[in-house]
């Protein structure tokens, strides 16, 4: 009993979804009630008791417009017998207005209109017409003409405006993303002249370096002079290495994501540390076989060199430790060093914090942070933190490198 009474209710709940869709806006609801109104008013002024069938088929074609966003030509359908053999001539109205605002060929609102037309001009019973003069008939072709006419002309009106709004909301799409893409070609232009400027300039200036660290390590008889001759060479091949590295992304800018090569890694950092021209040791705690993004790894090792080349700058003969300590969910980074042990380097050196203001940058894109703060005792410390992923790694503890150089 329960199973028959649930089949009997399904069609009727599946009728309800249809007129009363949640998804359909509260005024085109309201708007779809308000026109059943005067089509019912059409079928009651126009059959005043006793009724027959014209009647109730005319109230039918009223009762139907509640379906006509749903089933358009459908609803057009049954409108049809209560304009041909009622009254119905408001609710086919509808119909056919409402077939000319879907996207459906135009033959079929050429159709549409053309059965209100007939519909409105053909009386019933059709016998009517030999009771008509030649004029009566071709005022009712006129009438009907503009009655079964005007409705598909208004909807093509209002459905015409709908695709200009629409057009004209894509082409003010197609205006944004046009200045985007010439603010992105801009922005390559830009970055081609100062690749052009770097190379011209920088390149230049280290290119010499590198060579006359070169003719000064080959030609010196001094051994100490001729290492750090050999280490100014080393650090300007590195720089032009890089230089060049940043000069291909920089003119690669509007082609995609470019990495830097070479991508420093924490693997670099013990050579690093033995080449910065300072006391310093390094220790590595925690998870060191740990597999690391590439990204958390280029952010430490470019904290590390920043923090030593200050130190070289601002803090010479200062012993300096450099810890890195990995741990299940972040990355540990500090490099602390001692107040200065000599004085300082020369005042010329460019010092504009701009390398700090960098590591910071870089270290808010990865989630994290960093400090940079003068101790009580003179020194310095900087300290970064990075978040990690979950990944399984071997804990180990134990320094794996450390280097001085004075």
């Amino acid at each position: 009993m329960a199973d028959f009474r649930a089949r009997a209710v399904r069609p009727l709940r599946r009728l309800a979804g249809w007129v009363w869709r949640p998804e359909r806006r509260w005024h085109a609801v309201a708007v779809d009630v308000l026109l059943v109104v005067p089509a019912t008013l059409d079928a009651l002024l126009n059959f005043p008791p006793p009724r027959d069938w014209h009647f109730w088929v005319s109230l039918g074609a009223a009762g139907v417009l509640l379906l006509r966003r749903r089933f358009p030509r459908t609803v057009l359908l049954l409108t049809l017998p209560g304009l041909y053999a009622g009254s119905a001539m408001i609710a086919s109205m509808v119909a056919a207005y409402t077939v000319s605002r879907t996207t459906r060929p135009n033959w079929q609102k050429a159709v549409a209109a053309l059965a209100v037309v007939i519909g409105s001009f053909i009386p019933w019973p059709i016998s009517d017409f030999a009771k008509e003069s030649a004029s009566d008939i071709t005022q009712h072709l006129i009438y009907a003409a503009v009655l079964g006419s005007g409705p598909v002309f208004l909807g093509l009106l209002a459905q015409t405006r709908l695709d200009l709004s629409a057009r004209v909301a894509e082409l003010a799409v197609l205006r944004d993303h046009e200045r985007a893409l010439y603010a992105k070609t801009v922005l390559a232009e830009e970055r081609a002249r100062i690749a052009r400027e770097m190379h011209d300039v920088v390149s230049h200036q280290a290119g010499l370096i590198a060579v006359q660290a070169g003719a000064l390590q080959v030609t010196t008889k001094d051994p100490q002079t001729r290492e750090t001759a050999g280490t100014l060479r080393e650090l300007a091949v590195a720089t032009l290495e890089e230089l060049r590295s940043m000069i291909l992304v920089l003119r690669a800018a509007g082609a995609g994501p470019t990495e830097l090569v070479p991508q420093p890694r924490l693997a670099d950092l013990p050579r690093l540390v033995a080449a910065a021209e300072v006391h310093a040791t390094l220790r590595i705690d925690g998870l060191a076989e740990r597999p690391l993004p590439e990204p958390v790894e280029r952010a430490a090792y470019r904290t590390v060199q920043e923090a030593l080349t200050n130190v070289r700058k601002h803090a010479p003969g200062a012993s300096t430790e450099v810890a890195v300590r990995i741990e299940p969910d972040c990355l540990w980074v500090s490099v602390h060093n001692e107040a200065p042990g000599g004085p300082s380097s020369d005042p010329e050196l460019p010092g504009g914090q701009h390398g700090l203001i960098g590591l910071r940058e870089r270290a808010a894109l990865l989630g994290g942070t960093i400090s940079a703060e003068v101790l009580a005792d003179g020194g310095f410390r900087v300290r970064l933190w990075l978040p990690l992923s979950d990944a399984v790694g071997a804990p180990v503890t134990g320094a794996t490198a450390s280097g001085a150089r004075g």
